[in-house]
């Protein structure tokens, strides 16, 4: 994320349904954590948080959906799985991170026409 502004990440296209597998973060910044936040934002434009201010620690990388104990330091990801996210029709997936420039977002989506 190039930006600390509130960011569209994925945006549900016409006559289709997403199922939002994973959200991987990754903080290339080596020196400095960064907290990112992720909204959902319906077609009335009304928003919902699904994480608020969660901490990326410098150099690391996490998965917001994961459910289950998750070794933070190894990001070991065999005590853990994700819990997807299903968005309607034009529904928008949006995130704002702390710094400009420090975060990566990969999303993982399944779209059903």
């Amino acid at each position: 994320m190039s930006t600390d502004a509130l960011t569209t990440v994925y945006t549900v296209g016409s006559e289709t349904s997403a199922v939002i597998k994973s959200v991987r973060v990754s903080n290339k910044d080596t020196s400095n954590d960064c907290k990112v936040s992720l909204y959902v934002v319906d077609t009335d434009s009304a928003s919902y948080p699904l994480e608020t201010d969660r901490k990326i620690e410098k150099g690391s990388s996490q998965e917001l959906l994961a459910t289950g104990k998750m070794d933070q330091q190894t990001a070991d990801s065999s005590a853990m799985s994700a819990t997807p996210i299903i968005l309607k029709e034009s529904e928008v997936l949006k995130a704002q991170a702390e710094f400009g420039g420090d975060l990566t977002i990969m999303v993982s989506v399944l779209e059903i026409t």
